[in-house]
């Protein structure tokens, strides 16, 4: 019982901390409670379900069920750690849209640049988007770090706009607004494919839960399945074979929606 306790323990240890943040916004203080994809979003997002699995397999069960369990919820852990960040990718876009289409109306209106980079900054919803925002637009410098999203690239773009501007006094207003335009377009686009493969994942699950489902119908007709997975040696390595297809086939199948929502 003891690694079991010690397991759950390291687990709350290790699990990421709900407390407040503060962010400044536009000059202001900003404090909000961390939501799921900030808290998936850390390495702890795929050991805390995994420790968490293999201890309670470890209190309820056997150590090859504890492993299993393990196993199984770390990569739970991982797929909400990958829709944590495709979620926290698709806010930031969004995101700066709001922004640039602030900017790109002040600038019009004949505000300076400035001006304009304010008001902009305090439009935008995101805190992180804000706060690459304002260096973007006010030294136009693009983000450090790699240009893994459409927000980045968009920003990157901005500030060399932002140069452009003022080496050769050409307006920003229309680069601005061609950029804001090519990210809502991208943004709509993925929203039409993620509609399009929610039928295959929904399929995925189905599929993934049927083996659930017969070990709870083969204890309902009383031919007791789990007791024969875990306490006999036929049984064990049926089970780890069966978890080890489980889980290939669901990664296998996340990959290829993965693939057509990328495309």
């Amino acid at each position: 019982m003891s690694p079991a306790l010690l397991c759950l323990t390291g687990a709350l240890l290790c699990w990421p901390s709900a407390a407040r943040s503060t962010r400044l916004v536009g000059g202001r203080s900003t404090r909000r409670r961390p939501d799921l994809p900030a808290l998936v979003a850390g390495p702890a997002g795929i050991l805390g379900p995994a420790v968490l699995a293999g201890g309670a397999g470890l209190v309820l069960s056997t150590p090859v069920v504890a492993g299993l369990a393990a196993g199984c919820g770390g990569a739970v852990g991982r797929a909400l750690r990958q829709r944590a960040r495709a979620a926290a990718a698709e806010r930031r876009s969004r995101a700066l849209v709001e922004a640039l289409g602030a900017l790109a109306a002040e600038l019009r209106a004949g505000r300076p640049l400035d001006e304009a980079t304010a008001a902009a900054v305090d439009c935008c919803p995101d805190p992180a988007t804000a706060g690459a925002l304002g260096p973007v637009l006010r030294l136009g410098e693009p983000p450090p770090g790699p240009t893994a999203d459409e927000s980045t690239r968009a920003l990157v773009r901005v500030a060399a706009a932002v140069r452009l501007s003022s080496w050769t006094g050409c307006s920003l207003a229309g680069v601005v607004t061609a950029v804001e335009d090519d990210l809502r377009a991208r943004l709509h686009a993925e929203q039409e494919l993620r509609s399009a493969v929610a039928g295959p994942r929904a399929s995925a699950a189905v599929l993934a839960g049927l083996p659930v489902l017969g070990l709870l119908m083969g204890s309902g007709v009383g031919a007791d399945p789990w007791r024969v997975l875990t306490t006999t040696g036929t049984g064990t390595v049926l089970l780890v074979l069966g978890v080890a297809l489980e889980l290939a086939g669901t990664a296998w199948s996340a990959r290829l929606v993965r693939r057509a929502v990328q495309r």
